[in-house]
């Protein structure tokens, strides 16, 4: 088998899990499995910030050794992290260590270029990096994008449109949260019916950044064309 090319993926806290007696780091298995089907070879990162606290420097040699990184989804940022005042009702699973180590990670594939696709959490991650902001709720049941599945139309000539090959694609959602104001160098490129925005890019930027609200790992494995954003990630890793 030839040479994978790295995927680094910062694993989650879990509380628990049903094959281990103590607290957990996991990443989704469709999630991981995407990435191999991509032909990429996926490995967790520890999340290390102690007190909240992520070393710059480490933080960068720690992705150095990687050819592209893979911002899961995951609970909700802490709402200082982009400047909120207060912290909405709704916001859940809030962890200081896994964010100041999912945004200095952000922050340093940013500024070197790595390949990297953000889902969920991570566009959310990736937007605050750059100065963005993110309504703390879209409105409760009724108005949030969980369990939903709906059209997601991609603008044209973006690179998700040029990877996925389709002007509208069907997106497997779980989001209560959503984009605000876009963070510098961001551009909109892909919204819901509603006008939530669904995709950002990079635009003016060696490397490459794709960030997509919704789960594409969750069909992945039976729809080629969200399948297609992880071989993007995994072509771009491998340096073509």
């Amino acid at each position: 088998m030839s040479h994978r090319p790295l995927i680094a993926v910062p694993a989650r806290f879990a509380a628990s899990t049903s094959a281990l007696r103590y607290a957990a780091e996991v990443n989704a298995r469709a999630l991981i499995e995407a990435v191999w089907r991509a032909g990429g070879e996926p490995v967790a990162l520890h999340p290390h910030a102690p007190g909240g606290v992520a070393d710059p420097g480490e933080v960068r040699e720690r992705l150095a050794r990687f050819d592209g990184l893979l911002l899961p989804g995951g609970g909700d940022l802490a709402p200082h992290r982009y400047g909120a005042p207060d912290v909405h009702d709704a916001v859940y699973d809030v962890d200081d260590e896994q964010d100041a180590f999912d945004l200095e990670l952000a922050r340093a594939a940013i500024g070197s270029g790595v390949p990297t696709l953000a889902i969920c959490r991570g566009l959310q991650v990736v937007n605050t990096v750059l100065g963005g902001t993110l309504h703390q709720d879209m409105g409760g049941p009724g108005h949030e994008h969980r369990h939903l599945r709906h059209a997601v139309s991609l603008t044209p000539g973006s690179a998700l449109a040029s990877t996925a090959g389709a002007a509208v694609v069907e997106a497997s959602c779980y989001h209560h949260q959503h984009i605000d104001r876009p963070g510098d160098g961001l551009t909109v490129t892909a919204r819901a019916a509603d006008g939530t925005a669904e995709a950002l890019e990079l635009t003016d930027h060696d490397g490459w950044l794709v960030a997509v609200q919704w789960h594409p790992e969750d069909t992945a494995q039976h729809d080629p064309v969200q399948q297609s954003i992880f071989d993007a990630l995994v072509r771009r890793a491998a340096g073509s």
